[in-house]
């Protein structure tokens, strides 16, 4: 019997079983498809923007170097991170349509912010992630068996069974990471609550007849939307008839022809369709994300529209929080009530990022109040305020969990520390292990740190910018646990080591 079964082998399903893998957990991964290579995950088509918070996330485990390797922008831009300094980011994206300009976000003005050397965006393919991360997973010694389709899940008050068919695979813990039609989810019986659609989105690729007549990149129109990307024929638009396209039959290359003529307001032609795909803004999510033993994670958790680019970073986030949870769970040491702070955490940035995704399309309507609203919005978003805020929320640097602390780090990514060798916090995290970092001039943590020697890596000495604060507490996943300035006291380090590692070692 495993410790956990993951369903699902797409970006988060993988990145969960490193973590777990990682922390010497026996970890299954049954993914349902056979066959890896599909278009729609390869380039252009599989292409998506990864945040820093998510790039972050990859630069803590030693997967920096691959995961910037691997991207490439389709005008061919460099990806390599920018020199230390407080530089603009070199593309922000849109909010509803209206494309920001990256040299109005004021860098200075985010919150607790030290140089990192991980881009702030960049853009991947879902092949190149899941291939990174796979062979990572099967370094760690994670199983993963592909054309599996789960048809049942059962648990009880020691195991989940996840079957296929007649072949049953028994685990302690089970977490379904199988997308928006999860199996896991329904099977399991969570509750999936939210909104219905008012747009069908499609992405065609394609050729066009008269290409000059599509404006290249982000285009908001009276109508809805279309995206011409770098590349001949490769578009995606929004058409606002209420979802009632999607899913219900194939788009023909006369349907999507009327639909770019409607929504681009031009007389373009469609020649041929080669691929072509739909979706929606439907967006939705479990009540909670977790019943029992079985958990949900990535989009299994949470849907909506992919405005934004928010959903693989969010899951990510998903990922990483509750990987080292899960693990202090199934090796016996977690406090009471670790892994419910899973769903705890995790379910309102989901939240989020679901109202994120439905003010976008609410301001979109092709309607006169909506396009009312549009134009207040655009003279926002031409501030420095308007574009920083954005920025705040797609790149991660808002997220902020509620940790029961007045301290306004706590809850919030942990700034990239450098020390006087050159060693920075990111680096120190390789393990999966939490971090004490002590800068006080005696050393003050370094008899109570040992007390959870195994969980966490202890650091001392002064960095080249304290921030004004004397120690601090981070997770493995790279949150803020405890922060303080430097008048601290070592009983209250121990108290937030023993909430979120549990009881000394003896």
């Amino acid at each position: 019997m495993h410790d956990v079964v993951i369903v699902g082998a797409g970006p988060v399903g993988l990145l969960l079983a490193c973590e777990l893998g990682l922390a010497g957990c026996s970890v299954l991964v049954l993914e349902k498809e056979s066959d890896q290579d599909s278009p729609w995950r390869t380039q252009p088509l599989g292409m998506r923007g990864l945040f820093g918070f998510s790039i972050g996330a990859f630069y803590r485990r030693g997967l920096l170097d691959a995961i910037v390797d691997a991207s490439s922008f389709p005008d061919g831009r460099d990806v390599r991170p920018q020199p230390d300094g407080p530089s603009p980011p070199r593309a922000v994206g849109h909010f509803a349509g209206m494309v920001l300009d990256p040299a109005k976000v004021d860098m200075a003005d985010l919150p607790f912010r030290l140089p990192s050397p991980g881009p702030d965006f960049t853009m991947i393919s879902l092949q190149a992630v899941e291939s990174l991360l796979s062979e990572r997973a099967v370094e760690l010694g994670v199983d993963i068996r592909y054309g599996v389709t789960v048809d049942a899940v059962e648990q009880d008050e020691d195991r989940v069974v996840v079957s296929a068919g007649e072949v049953g695979f028994e685990a302690r813990w089970g977490v379904g990471c199988d997308g928006g039609r999860s199996a896991v989810r329904r099977l399991a019986g969570f509750d999936f609550d939210g909104t219905e659609p008012e747009l069908t989105g499609y992405t065609v690729v394609g050729t066009l007849a008269d290409p000059a007549k599509l404006r290249p990149g982000i285009n908001l129109t009276p109508t809805g939307m279309y995206i011409r990307m770098a590349g001949e024929g490769h578009i995606a638009m929004l058409d606002f008839d209420g979802g009632a396209f999607d899913r219900s039959r194939q788009p023909t290359r006369d349907h999507l022809q009327t639909v770019l003529r409607r929504v681009s307001g031009t007389d373009v032609t469609l020649n041929d369709v080669r691929l072509a795909s739909t979706f929606t803004d439907r967006a939705k999510q479990a009540t909670t994300y977790r019943q029992g033993r079985v958990l949900l994670a990535g989009d299994a958790a949470h849907i909506h529209s992919p405005l934004g680019g928010q959903g693989l970073n969010t899951g990510i986030g998903d990922a990483v929080n509750l990987g080292w949870k899960l693990a202090a769970t199934v090796r016996g040491h977690a406090p009471d009530g670790l892994l419910d702070t899973y769903s705890q955490e995790r379910h309102p940035i989901g939240a989020q990022v679901l109202d994120w995704s439905r003010a976008q399309v609410s301001i979109m309507r092709p309607d006169r109040h909506a396009q009312a609203i549009q134009g207040v919005v655009r003279d926002l978003l031409g501030t420095r305020d308007g574009t920083t805020y954005v920025f705040e929320k797609v790149s991660g640097s808002s997220v902020r969990y509620d940790l029961g602390s007045a301290h306004p780090l706590v809850g919030r990514n942990a700034p990239n520390f450098r020390f006087g060798d050159g060693t920075c916090l990111g680096e120190l995290m390789r393990d999966g292990l939490g971090v004490i970092l002590d800068f006080s001039a005696d050393g003050r943590l370094s008899g109570p740190a040992a007390a959870w020697r195994s969980r966490l890596r202890h650091v001392a000495g002064a960095p080249a910018d304290d921030l004004g604060l004397g120690a601090v507490l981070v997770r493995p996943d790279g949150t803020v646990a405890w922060a303080d300035d430097h008048d601290f006291s070592a009983d209250e380090f121990e108290r937030a080591a023993s909430r979120w590692f549990g009881r000394p070692q003896a």
